[in-house]
């Protein structure tokens, strides 16, 4: 019968008196302090870490996170230390020694662990998907085949902040949008349950008929002041229900789709995605993985179903011997021009350049839409404020026209 294995907690000291903490598995304490004395370490403290302690908090999502900042700056030093020659160990407690998050710390500390127990780096990052995507953890794993982890890092730093400038770009694309439709949706209510219950109180003593607008707006009042409970109550259920049904298959496929159709918006989010394919394939094939692992990899990491079914036919048609502009080109997704750049590539056989280039032309294109974004959605969102402010202005000012006349005579 196996013996049971736990999960064990330590501090110990090298022969300079550096200390160090970590996590380690083992079958006792004792083993586990023998293990280190046996290495060269002084153990200091070992203690068991009971199961499901760390992962426990119902709050570790929130507070436990690395951001990608954090991840750019890892990867760039662990990239810079591996470029000198430093040992994996060694330039990780290095590193950890810089670090302020104290989860992201706790990470690297229990990755060290982990390679000092034998596994491999790229086996101890898939232990936190979280943080190392599969993308991250398949470009390591080649790296380490390859014998270029260095030169693995610095494409994986090159990548990641190319990522955050396209999150960048997106939280500058909304932003400004975001805000107006943010304003409105407070300040309409604000006059609705506030402003023009003051009018209708004054339209209340004399007979007269109220106008269409005004109706609308007392309607709309009494249904806020009155019904705001069940309000609230079916705007939550609305909420869930379309959390629910993007969280399914099919429904996530339809919601992947109708993003990309959004006027001005859908083809700067698929001009967005296409980049980022070009780019993640670019790099994944300059670290030595294979074109339909590369693929396979990539079609997931792009957040959007209705690209990833098409990358799963450019997939199939390289299966079947077509190479990778054919089945570009039939996708839809790809304009002439890119899919002629591919092609290129293939009979050149640098692929990799010029899928780059291919990103590049797409950041070029969006670079672009968003400097020109304001623009665009201005109108739209002029015409919406116009007709808001219309109907209030309506609902409060013909009512008093209709009193002034009603003085007159």
């Amino acid at each position: 019968m196996p013996k049971q294995v736990t999960n064990f907690k330590y501090k110990i000291r090298d022969k300079h008196g550096k200390a160090s903490t970590g996590f380690m598995e083992g079958e006792s304490g004792e083993s586990v302090a023998g293990h280190f004395k046996q290495m060269g370490y002084m153990p200091i403290v070992i203690e068991e870490v009971k199961p499901g302690i760390k992962n426990f908090n119902p709050f570790q999502r929130f507070f436990n996170r690395v951001s990608q900042e954090e991840l750019i700056v890892f990867t760039r030093q662990l990239g810079t230390l591996q470029a000198a020659g430093v040992a994996i160990l060694v330039s990780l407690e290095s590193i950890t020694e810089q670090i302020i998050n104290p989860y992201f710390k706790r990470v690297i500390e229990e990755i060290a662990s982990d390679i000092e127990s034998g596994k491999s780096f790229s086996d101890a990052l898939s232990k936190f998907p979280s943080i190392f995507s599969n993308i991250y953890i398949n470009m390591i794993r080649s790296g380490e085949a390859a014998g270029m982890l260095d030169d693995v890092l610095d494409k994986l730093a090159n990548l990641l902040e190319y990522e955050h400038d396209i999150k960048m770009k997106v939280k500058q694309a909304i932003r400004y949008p975001m805000l107006v439709m943010i304003t409105l949706s407070i300040a309409f209510p604000v006059l609705i349950l506030f402003v023009i219950p003051k009018f209708s109180a004054l339209f209340a003593r004399f007979n007269t008929e109220l106008p269409l607008p005004t109706r609308l707006l007392l309607g709309v009042h009494f249904m806020l002041s009155h019904y705001w409970p069940f309000i609230i109550a079916g705007m939550i259920a609305v909420i869930i229900g379309f959390r629910r049904f993007i969280n399914t298959s099919s429904g996530r496929y339809k919601w992947d789709g109708v993003k990309l159709k959004i006027p001005v918006f859908g083809q700067l989010f698929l001009k967005m995605s296409l980049s980022r394919f070009s780019r993640m394939t670019a790099l994944l094939l300059a670290s030595g993985i294979p074109i339909l692992n590369t693929l396979e990899i990539i079609k997931n990491s792009l957040g959007n179903m209705v690209i990833a079914d098409s990358i799963d036919n450019i997939i199939i048609g390289i299966g079947e011997g077509k190479g990778i502009a054919e089945p570009m080109k039939l996708t839809g997704l790809f304009p002439g021009i890119v899919v002629q750049m591919v092609k290129i590539g293939e009979e050149t056989g640098k692929i990799n350049e010029l899928l780059l280039k291919v990103s590049d032309y797409y950041d070029a294109q969006v670079d672009y839409a968003v400097k020109n974004l304001t623009v665009l959605i201005e109108p739209i969102l002029i015409f919406v404020l116009g007709i808001m402010v219309l109907i209030m202005a309506l609902g409060i000012f013909m009512p008093m026209w209709d009193l002034i006349s009603v003085f007159k005579h």
